[in-house]
């Protein structure tokens, strides 16, 4: 196996598209165990941890700024530092493995993996987040819908690299839900993640390890966004919450296997939805982030690591 370890991104870039059989490592916490348990030995590994830049976070320009998060920053910054701005995602960085996980695992390296079953992908779908990738031909932004196209496949071509992934900052509450065979260490039986936006009326929602990559549930989106009171200052109607839940679970195409039966993830994945629903409608007078009183977003100076 050729190890190859590049100073820049553009020593980076270059070496991918001299070797696109060189698989990229950052925290190693998805491609070492691989190596480790002899699952896979790639031909090269391309290490991206001494490129400064990616370890960094920033707002993007334009009317509506959205947080640029650079492929090398990890599961506990995304919680220190990032929390107020990206909740869903947050809540759902602290459910990933161990301390020791969080301080060396990346979001750019789940999505790298594409599996079902990775904590970030919910909450990136409820948000319509987007992805940077890079080549020595250019840079293309990815919609995270468009992202993900079969079991541990992605939407990279073989000379490209995750730069950073674009987040919105939340509009409005967000939920992230998850079940495990244990509280924690463990992968996602199924999950589920909500991103409510009061003053568009609208819903985001996603859905992990319940179908062969993960997806959203267009349908129970639609659902909120023409049955859900977004005026009213009352508790969430039941009924509409059940059939919310109904929604999602249909959303879902799961399967048999060691972590849980369908008929069961179908269940769950009811049940988080109604429940989410619920923590998120209980928050919406708040807007989550750093805001003055008209819900206006202040950016903070974002050049960090």
């Amino acid at each position: 196996m050729d190890f190859l370890r590049p100073a820049t991104w553009e020593d980076a870039l270059a070496m991918k598209a001299a070797r696109p059989d060189a698989t990229p490592i950052q925290g190693g916490t998805d491609v070492m165990v691989e190596i480790n348990l002899d699952k896979g030995r790639p031909t090269a590994l391309l290490d991206l941890n001494p490129v400064a830049e990616l370890a960094r976070w920033s707002w993007t320009a334009g009317p509506a700024p959205m947080l640029r998060v650079g492929a090398g920053v990890t599961y506990t910054r995304l919680i220190s530092e990032l929390g107020a701005w990206l909740p869903g995602l947050a809540q759902a960085s602290r459910t990933v493995g161990s301390p020791q996980i969080r301080n060396r695992g990346t979001l750019a390296g789940n999505l790298g993996a594409a599996s079902p079953a990775g904590d970030g992908h919910p909450p990136l779908l409820a948000s319509g987040a987007l992805v940077e990738a890079e080549s020595v031909r250019g840079t293309r932004l990815i919609p995270i819908i468009e992202f993900y196209t079969g079991v541990k496949r992605n939407a990279l071509e073989g000379d490209e690299l995750i730069r950073a992934v674009h987040v919105p900052p939340a509009a409005g509450p967000q939920c992230f839900a998850k079940v495990g065979t244990r509280n924690a260490m463990v992968i996602a039986v199924c999950s589920f993640a909500v991103a409510l936006d009061v003053r568009a009326r609208r819903a985001g929602t996603g859905i992990g390890s319940a179908a062969p990559t993960p997806r959203r549930a267009h349908a129970a989106e639609e659902f909120l966004a023409g049955e859900l009171d977004w005026d009213g200052a009352g508790p969430l109607d039941p009924a509409l919450a059940h059939r919310f839940g109904e929604l999602v679970a249909e959303a879902a195409a799961p399967i048999d296997d060691v972590r849980g039966r369908a008929d069961y993830r179908r269940h769950a994945l009811a049940v988080m939805a109604r429940r989410s629903l619920g923590w998120a409608w209980a928050e919406r007078g708040s807007v989550p982030g750093t805001s003055d009183a008209s819900g206006t977003y202040h950016q903070k100076s974002g050049e960090n690591g």
